[in-house]
């Protein structure tokens, strides 16, 4: 394996963790609508691989699809929006701190299944702009994973990059671009194949690859 020139995060669930904020936001939505809703962290999370429209989808399946469109959209609409002015969210242990380093030695980035304004919330809240050169989301393009790793790294001419992500459309989106995976373990799925594993951010700067 060549030496990486640079890393592509995924967000949800391996360098942020916005479970509880996004049940909240969700069951207002649902109740508004007029469906019970008992949304939990621990359920949301079991849909933040997906990208933004299949995971709501699925959700709702129940609901007339009229007003499934509906309730999709607004929830859309506010979850970056609300998160951000709350300041939600918690980020992982050891991001920043972790971060500091990689930046001195590879170029970092980030792609994520998630609307317009959530990755740029996640920036502004943990004061991480400087960080990441480029960004790139589902809803923006419309592209799965996949294929929005190949845009940051045509449009950003990276010759040696891998993926950092916790879920297995993490890494189906890594393989899909023939880029080496690293599964965050303490994220909020669990991953059968991987190049190399993580149980803490921080642990990015001991693997062998990196060094």
């Amino acid at each position: 394996m060549n030496r990486p020139d640079s890393i592509i995060f995924d967000l949800d669930g391996t360098m942020w963790d916005t479970r509880d904020d996004v049940a909240e936001i969700w069951n207002e939505v649902f109740e508004k609508y007029g469906f019970e809703a008992s949304l939990t962290g621990e359920i949301v999370a079991s849909y933040m691989g997906m990208p933004y429209d299949e995971a709501m989808e699925q959700m709702l399946v129940h609901i007339p699809e009229e007003t499934r469109k509906i309730m999709m959209d607004e929830c859309a609409s506010i979850e970056a929006q609300t998160i951000d002015r709350k300041n939600g969210g918690k980020i992982f242990p050891n991001v920043k701190e972790t971060l500091d380093e990689l930046v001195k030695n590879y170029r970092l980035f980030i792609v994520s299944n998630c609307q317009k304004g959530y990755i740029e919330a996640f920036l502004r809240i943990n004061g991480l702009e400087k960080y990441f050169e480029d960004t790139e989301n589902a809803e923006n393009t419309g592209l799965q994973k996949g294929e929005n790793n190949k845009l940051v790294i045509e449009r950003n001419n990276l010759k040696n990059p891998v993926y950092v992500g916790d879920t297995p459309g993490d890494a189906r989106s890594a393989k899909f671009v023939g880029i080496p995976f690293i599964y965050a373990e303490y994220g909020f799925d669990t991953v059968e194949e991987y190049d190399d594993k993580i149980a803490d951010f921080s642990d990015l700067l001991k693997l062998d690859m990196f060094n």
